[in-house]
């Protein structure tokens, strides 16, 4: 199993003191908790693309070239990015960069994103977001895996004898997630391409994240990629840690009750019964963490969110080393097992 963060990046106001960290700091923070993360014994770290305030990674590879400099180990990823909206050429040659700055360890995850407008400010219209996603991520395994590409598509201009710069390292292209919260469309293509399919299903509760696994993972088999139970799986997952619960619930209710994404909508305690997040002591969530599996099966990677809605740097990185400890317990449930390498080849499959 492999364990990490992800962020979104969002610029919110700490509604316990009124303050809003300002671009400037949020950016240079996020890069602080990157390394923090590789400290405290997780290998990923996973930063998402957004293009609209209040969010600020609208260029993922930058921050990760900076934080591949700054770290030895921590795997490089994305959550997510945008492959409706990017053009597969540019992902192509940035991610390659990155692949040979970082040494390989980066991967990336696939998205189409959240939020509607970013379609027309990049060209696109949202009502091909399906179409865009199955083709732009075509076109991009092609650039990956073919020297010369002649391609002619839908929703870009043609492509004649095409070499993408620089070349994948080693020639194996990083290794690829589908990122999706409700798109069955998704499932589906990350099973037929034999990719990692991760279910960010922070919002959803559990019998919507089974079925998408669970679809998963039927089509995996179907394309005949392996077993089922072999799908390669990821899961998001959301915590505020404290020593007793008492005092994790009292600290990050104001943070759960002004958040922009949850905010002014069901309660913590309905959230947390009803959804992977945990508001508690470090033994509920392992508890809790454990049970992903009585409804996902073995899964590969655990990401979890930590930073977002305003909380202040000091207290994230506090968050870190309280998960530190979480992982560390996870790990004696895992035995023996190490933990699991990802790694595509030129043809797709996995090594």
């Amino acid at each position: 199993m492999q364990f990490g963060i992800f962020t979104v990046g969002d610029v919110t106001e700490d509604p316990t003191t009124g303050q809003t960290q300002t671009e400037h700091e949020r950016i240079k923070n996020i890069l602080t908790i990157a390394q923090k993360v590789e400290e405290v014994g997780m290998e990923v770290f996973a930063l998402g693309e957004h293009h609209n305030p209040p969010f600020i990674p609208s260029s993922p590879t930058t921050m990760l070239g900076y934080v591949a400099a700054k770290t030895e180990n921590l795997i490089l990823s994305t959550s997510t990015t945008l492959i409706t909206t990017n053009d597969p050429v540019k992902i192509a040659e940035d991610y390659a960069m990155l692949q040979h700055v970082a040494d390989g360890r980066v991967d990336l995850m696939m998205g189409r994103g959240n939020t509607g407008p970013v379609y027309p400010w990049f060209g696109k219209d949202i009502r091909d977001g399906i179409p865009l996603a199955i083709e732009n991520y075509a076109l991009l395994r092609r650039l990956w895996r073919e020297e010369d590409v002649d391609w002619q598509g839908k929703f870009r201009t043609p492509l004649q004898g095409f070499t993408s710069t620089p070349r994948p390292l080693d020639g194996t292209p990083p290794f690829v997630w589908h990122g999706s919260i409700r798109s069955p469309e998704i499932a589906e293509q990350a099973a037929y391409y034999g990719d990692g399919f991760f279910s960010n299903h922070i919002f959803w509760p559990a019998e919507h994240t089974a079925r998408m696994v669970e679809l998963y993972r039927a089509r995996f088999e179907h394309y005949g990629h392996g077993k089922a139970a072999d799908a390669i799986v990821g899961l998001g997952g959301q915590v505020y840690l404290a020593r007793n619960s008492q005092d994790a619930v009292k600290e990050f209710r104001p943070y759960f009750d002004n958040a922009p994404v949850y905010g002014h909508g069901p309660s913590m305690e309905e959230f947390t019964s009803s959804t992977p997040l945990t508001v508690g002591s470090v033994a509920e969530a392992v508890e809790k963490t454990l049970g992903f599996k009585e409804y996902a099966g073995d899964y590969q990677r655990q990401l979890f969110l930590v930073d977002h809605a305003g909380l202040p740097l000091d207290k994230v990185l506090h968050q870190l080393d309280l998960l530190g400890e979480v992982v560390a317990e996870l790990r004696t449930h895992e035995g023996a097992t190490p933990v699991v390498e990802l790694v595509g080849t030129p043809e797709g499959s996995l090594r």
